[in-house]
């Protein structure tokens, strides 16, 4: 795999390296929330136009660089109107989320209960993240569904990885609306 190269990467990976090396995992995400909200704010980045289109029917997910060195991942996701995930884990690895463009609705869960191999979710908090804000997650609170709530605009948002995010478990409603079916779903790249 080849890191992409746009104005401001060096400055992106050069924050992200030197938070990673920090020994806890609250101190690194709270250092890459910190990081990225500045770089958003203060234009040092500038993404590579090809994020900017998204893909008919599903979210697209871009790689901008995978760390040889300390194993992290970023990965800038494109948001069409209306598209979103369904709930879903990170299979145990921390990420810092930034909104680059657009607004995106954050909705965490947390697990309540299986039985009978389906699992029950209960939902503890919803955001509405605009332009330059980011989150994180920490496992075991990793479960969560993001959505673009916009009928016309397109979002965009920068994923910072623990590690290369190649597959995830997503949980699917069935019938009721109150039980979910796991299911490991492989995550594509789309091209630049």
């Amino acid at each position: 795999m080849t890191n992409l190269a746009f104005t401001g990467s060096d400055k992106l990976t050069e924050a992200i390296d030197a938070a990673v090396r920090l020994t806890s995992t609250p101190a690194i995400t709270d250092q890459l929330r910190h990081s990225l909200c500045r770089m958003m704010r203060d234009h040092e980045v500038t993404l590579p136009t090809c994020v900017m289109s998204p893909v008919e029917g599903r979210y697209a997910r871009r790689l901008l660089h995978l760390s040889e060195a300390h194993g992290y991942c970023v990965v800038a996701m494109t948001w069409g109107p209306g598209q979103g995930t369904p709930i879903h884990d990170h299979s145990g690895m921390w990420c810092v989320e930034g909104v680059w463009h657009g607004a995106l609705e954050v909705v965490q869960y947390e697990p309540v209960g299986e039985s009978a191999g389906l699992h029950h979710f209960q939902p503890v908090g919803s955001i509405q993240a605009g332009h330059g804000s980011a989150g994180s997650l920490i496992p075991p609170h990793e479960y969560h569904a993001i959505r673009n709530p916009s009928e016309k605009d397109i979002a965009i948002s920068v994923h910072i990885y623990e590690g290369e995010m190649s597959r995830c478990n997503v949980f699917l409603p069935i019938g009721d609306g109150l039980r979910y079916r796991r299911s490991e779903r492989e995550l594509v790249l789309d091209s630049m």
